[in-house]
This record gives structure tokens, sequence and C-alpha cells, in this order.
């Protein structure tokens, strides 16, 4: 049985760069348990990234880049195996294309793959409101076998500050990755609820 995981991670141009550079560092983190993280970052994801934080992405020796305009990475194929991926923030536009099955760039394509090998798909979408369109779409990655996961953060952890609030929503992404969740678990602490 295999012991690391590998992860492809794509970033997409969304708002809310906040949550992947969060889940991220929690992954690299983890390099004792993953073996690779692949990631995947759209050209408006890469906009995006410079103007919220203002700084480079993570480095670590687990990180593999890959162009989102390459079908030669290995995540354009099922035969690599790789156990789940993880788009966050996740644009309405890519979710769009996942769902309907257009795979026009490595996002989409990675995605595909991991739908038609049966593998964790997280959709972590940063949209609001969510228009008729948006709610097919997200029943159709649904049907399919994908998570959709808006970026809605909890709030009876009580967070004292924003790293605390981002927080309350990768921690649960990791949990759906198969990793312990360390934060916050409702009925931990009855007495603060």
């Amino acid at each position: 049985m295999k012991s690391k995981k590998r992860i492809i991670f794509a970033i997409t141009g969304a708002s809310g760069s906040i949550y992947a550079n969060n889940l991220l560092e929690k992954l690299i983190a983890k390099k004792d348990e993953i073996e690779e993280i692949a990631l995947i970052v759209s050209e408006t994801g890469e906009q995006v990234w410079q103007y919220e934080l203002e700084r480079d992405f993570p480095k670590s020796d687990l990180i593999k880049r890959y162009d989102n305009a390459s079908f030669f990475a290995p995540t354009a194929s099922g035969s690599a195996g790789y156990d789940a991926m993880v788009v966050i923030p996740c644009t309405a536009g890519t979710l769009g294309r996942i769902a309907n099955g257009t795979s026009n760039d490595l996002i989409a394509r990675s995605a595909d793959v991991m739908l038609k090998e049966r593998k964790t798909l997280i959709l972590t979408l940063r949209e609001s409101p969510y228009n008729l369109i948006h709610i097919k779409n997200m029943q159709k990655v649904t049907l399919a076998g994908g998570i959709i996961f808006p970026a809605s953060p909890s709030f009876y952890s009580k967070p004292q500050d924003i790293n605390s609030i981002i927080d309350t929503v990768t921690d649960r992404i990791l949990a759906l990755l198969g990793y312990a969740n360390t934060g916050f678990r409702w009925g931990e602490d009855s007495e603060k609820c």
C-alpha cells in the first residue's frame, strides 16, 4: 500500500489566494505524508495571487510546477497515479469547464482525469451569489464524484484573527484529503457552545 500521497494543487483566478497559500503551507508541512504536490496555476490565478498576497508561492522540494498550457504534464494522464486534486480558489468558469468536460487547459484536464479515475476532486468555489448555471454545474460535478467545497468559513470556534478564519476552511479540506484534522472540531469543547 502506498504510504505517501501525490496531490494536484490548482490555483485559478478567483479572489481567495489566502486560502490557497494557507492550504499549500499546511500540505508542505506534511512532508512525511506527501510524495509530491503538482502545482498548476492559471495565468489569472498568478495575477490575483500577486495582487492579493504580494509574494511568491511557497517553496518546497515537494512542489513540482506544471504549465497550465501543457498537456504533456503527468497530471493529464490517469496512469500517473495522483491521489487527489484540489482547485483552490476555483472560479465559476473553471467549474463550468470541469462540469462539461471541456479540457481546454491542464487544470480542467487534470480534474477530468481525477473524475474518470474515481479519485478525490475538491473544488473550493469563491463565487457569490450563485446563479442557476453555477448550481447546475455544481450538481454535474457532484454527480460525477467531485466535491464542491465553497470557501465558507465557520465561526463557532470563535476565531480571533483572519488566519484562524481561513483555517476553518482549509482544515476541513485537509480532512477530506484524508489527513487528521488538528483544527477545531464541533463538540470537542461543549463549554464554548
